[in-house]
């Protein structure tokens, strides 16, 4: 299995998506206290930690919150429990919380639905900076 950095959330996503890709590097940018690093569901990490996992993405359109150890974590509770680490007014995200995870996540399944379509998809998946290489999983 792929080399998984200890202490460290483990962020999924569809690394073609630009909504996707610009929600990463909104983490990137809160996250204060380096918790996270990445992968693109397309690579082969990601596909690694997928399958170690035994999740079929085929029947999910998410991103994937996994925490080593722990547990695995998907759309909107996965993006709540993110967001929980941010610190600043982001606490008031986790009003959400308090919605049945149903109701949630048929918002973020809507959105999923349709990401491509309002924004936009890349041939490939983004290649990171030099300077945010490090919370890339290769």
């Amino acid at each position: 299995m792929v080399d998984i950095p200890k202490n460290k959330k483990i962020i999924l996503f569809d690394g073609v998506c630009n909504l996707c890709n610009n929600s990463v590097l909104k983490v990137i940018k809160h996250d204060k206290k380096n918790l996270f690093v990445f992968a693109a569901l397309q690579s082969k990490s990601g596909q690694e930690i997928i399958s170690y996992l035994k999740i079929d993405i085929s029947k999910m359109d998410s991103i994937i919150l996994y925490e080593p150890g722990v547990a695995y974590y998907i759309k909107s509770t996965a993006a709540l429990k993110i967001m929980k680490y941010f610190g600043g007014f982001w606490f008031l995200t986790q009003i959400f919380g308090l919605l049945p995870e149903k109701i949630r996540d048929y918002f973020y399944d809507y959105i999923a639905k349709n990401r491509y379509n309002w924004f936009g998809k890349k041939e490939s998946c983004m290649i990171p900076t030099p300077e945010l290489k490090a919370k890339f999983i290769n």
